[in-house]
């Protein structure tokens, strides 16, 4: 059986995520779900955090409830790629989640996209695995959340780019000719989970935002690193993390 012919929605599936998690009283309505641990150092120093449960899916990580202005908030981490990150998205519903907003670092095919600039991603091609247990099969899966995504941009008056992602499973085999043929076919960017989770949201009618801000670049005959000072480093996160609150509160 290829793997394109994985999606059954005839029958139920043997695990649930409620078989594992428990649902969590009072769990915030947005939930913030991010790649960096640095950012909860940041966190620590700047909120009072609390602990109130536990993402068991595959590394067994904090999940914290914090107030950014009068809004209170979830937040935690995944790891990278798409079927970890699912998981987690999973646990995430079990435990109450209405609403996540994800933000992560994606790599540029087009070098003018700039180390730090935002994309918004609209559609992502689904060179993973997961999300072909989740939807029909298909190259892209659409990002039905972009539109509002934008909005809150507009509004926040935040300048982005948007437009098709590669999602892809495996980092360190995105070949020249692959990332050719998605920039043929209109990807501006390439990473490892918008089309994975996007399908998890579309299957448990869970709204999803996902944001990302460009790192590395693959436009060019070597891969560029891109690297920048540690003490701009911090500040761009430090940013970074503050923009993402501020979306999530108007969700």
């Amino acid at each position: 059986m290829s793997i394109i012919d994985s999606f059954d929605d005839k029958t139920k599936e043997i695990l649930h995520p409620s078989n594992l998690i428990d649902k969590i009283e009072d769990f915030p309505e947005v939930t913030i779900l991010v790649f960096k641990e640095r950012f909860f150092n940041y966190l620590h120093e700047d909120f009072g955090m609390k602990v109130i449960g536990h993402i068991n899916a595959g590394l067994f990580i904090p999940v914290y409830k914090l107030k950014f202005h009068d809004q209170e908030f979830a937040i935690t981490r995944t790891t990278i790629g798409g079927a970890g990150t699912a998981g987690t998205t999973e646990e995430l519903i079990a435990m109450g989640a209405k609403k996540i907003l994800i933000f992560g670092t994606c790599g540029t095919l087009y070098k003018d996209i700039l180390k730090g600039h935002f994309v918004i991603p609209t559609a992502a091609y689904r060179d993973e695995g997961t999300s072909y247990h989740y939807v029909s099969p298909s190259d892209y899966i659409e990002v039905k959340t972009a539109d509002k995504l934008c909005s809150v941009f507009d509004e926040l008056n935040i300048p982005y780019v948007k437009g098709k992602t590669w999602t892809t499973d495996a980092l360190y085999r995105e070949t020249e000719g692959n990332m050719k043929k998605r920039k043929d076919d209109g990807c501006i960017v390439v990473e490892m989970e918008c089309a994975s989770i996007m399908a998890v949201g579309q299957f448990r009618n869970i709204p999803i935002y996902q944001f990302l801000f460009a790192d590395d670049s693959l436009d060019g005959t070597q891969w560029d690193r891109r690297k920048i000072d540690d003490s701009s480093k911090e500040l761009m996160e430090r940013r970074i993390l503050e923009l993402g609150f501020k979306i999530a509160e108007k969700l």
